[in-house]
């Protein structure tokens, strides 16, 4: 019987390629969905994971934890910085640490935040130290760069027509393991620097002499004398003033974003109530009472406060929808070529009729006819979903290699006892299908056969 079918498989080669190739595809289509959704979630999931809780101005809470926890480039609004230094105080807070961020080089984030944050969230440096002055970086393990290279950062990102800071240069000091999480594609710099370098957290005045109004100068004999102009050296003195402050203001507008930061200045990690404003606050409560007390309390007048697996959780609500369409597509042509194959085959035991009868005409009882059919079949259909799995595999990797390169998230595709309960459903199903045809070919008359 077995040699029987396969000289019947390799006679009509081309047509059971087909059957395979179709089956194939429609299972990979399933696969894919069902194994990319599961990563995703597993992936994002795994990436919040250390961070327990967020705190905001108020606004989105899917966007204060999309541009915090997993570093998704958007504006966000900023909170006073006196927020900051109440929870760096607070006996509820294991640690706490800000983020600031708007800056980017060579398509990499830069980050700002504290050395408390990388020693909380990694498990080590793959090279290097941490920083330890204002003018030091440290890399997350994605970042390909060396220790010791030199990073001008840009404000915003090259495609938004972002524009390099003039004289910022910070240096690698470090590289840090692999988290599989968007972190490990940033580039991590001191929050005191994120800030000087925008001008904020120091005094960039100038001492200028107050006019007060209603106050007029005093003038002397010599201020009342006139030159050849008709003007008053008093007058020729504020002329001059006014032409130094219009140059001031011109120089100003063509370098506004830029601001030295001392490169050589130490790490100042203790946040007062004149702390610059900021867009997050990454905060570890030291127990899970700690945590809702903390975000109860941050969820009135001017912040946010967020636990990043329950926004999650409503994402992966539309995440599921979307599977459920795609899966009712995958299904819905799974179909299709489920009928087309019975259709295709009927059509196929009809135009046997001839080569049946003679089989039961030398002696082959009904069942090994029915045996026959139902085994071709069946052997096609089983090998297209086994290929389909395989390549389901394969084009969820192929997704997941793509996501991780651009987002950092690390996605899971492997499968699981459910896929083994997918790939079992779908066997007898085809066992099923493939019965329609065998039966036909049980039920003809060797003599009918014969004469058709």
């Amino acid at each position: 019987m077995i040699r029987f079918i396969l000289a019947d498989l390799r006679r009509l080669w081309a047509g059971a390629a087909v059957v395979i190739l179709l089956v194939a595809l429609a299972t990979a289509l399933g696969v894919t969905v069902t194994l990319q959704e599961r990563a995703l979630r597993l992936g994002s999931a795994r990436a919040a994971d250390k961070f327990d809780l967020v705190i905001g101005a108020a606004g989105s809470e899917t966007q204060l934890v999309l541009s915090s926890v997993f570093l998704q480039p958007a504006p966000l609004p900023l909170m006073p910085g006196e927020v900051l230094a109440k929870l760096s105080k607070d006996s509820r807070v294991a640690w706490t640490a800000p983020v600031g961020f708007g800056d980017s080089f060579a398509g990499y984030p830069l980050v700002g935040t504290t050395r408390a944050l990388i020693s909380s969230t990694v498990s080590g440096f793959a090279e290097g130290r941490m920083f330890e002055q204002e003018g030091e970086a440290v890399l997350g393990a994605a970042v390909k760069l060396p220790v010791g290279a030199e990073i001008k950062p840009m404000h915003g990102t090259a495609a938004t027509g972002g524009e390099t800071h003039a004289g910022i240069v910070y240096h690698v000091a470090g590289k840090l393991r692999p988290t599989g999480t968007p972190w490990d594609r940033a580039i991590l710099v001191p929050i005191q620097a994120v800030w000087h370098v925008h001008g904020l957290g120091h005094e960039h005045g100038h001492e200028e002499e107050e006019h007060h109004e209603g106050d007029a100068p005093e003038v002397t004999p010599a201020a009342a004398a006139t030159d050849e102009h008709g003007h008053s050296p008093l007058e020729a003195a504020q002329e001059h003033d006014h032409e130094n402050e219009v140059a001031a203001a011109e120089e100003h507008d063509e370098d506004h974003d830029d601001h030295a930061i001392d490169g050589d200045a130490p790490i100042v990690e203790d946040f007062s109530a004149d702390t610059p404003g900021l867009p997050a606050v990454l905060v570890k409560p030291k127990t899970i009472a700690d945590a809702y007390k903390l975000r109860q309390e941050y969820r009135s007048g001017n912040t946010l406060a967020v636990f990043p697996g329950e926004v999650l959780t409503g994402l992966y609500a539309t995440l599921g929808d979307a599977k459920l369409v795609l899966s009712a597509v995958a299904a819905g042509s799974q179909g299709l070529v489920a009928a087309a194959l019975v259709l295709v085959t009927v059509t196929h035991i009809g135009q046997r009729r001839r080569q049946i009868g003679a089989l039961r005409a030398f002696g082959a009882p009904r069942l090994s006819v029915f045996a026959i059919v139902w085994l071709e079949l069946f052997s096609l259909v089983a090998l297209g979903i086994g290929l389909g799995f395989l390549a389901g595999l394969v084009a969820a990797g192929v997704i997941a290699g793509l996501f991780t390169a651009e987002s950092g998230i690390v996605l899971p595709v492997e499968f699981t006892y459910e896929d083994l309960q997918l790939a079992l459903v779908l066997l007898g199903v085809s066992a099923v299908l493939s019965a329609v045809p065998a039966i036909l070919a049980y039920r003809q008359s060797p003599a009918t056969a014969l004469r058709a």
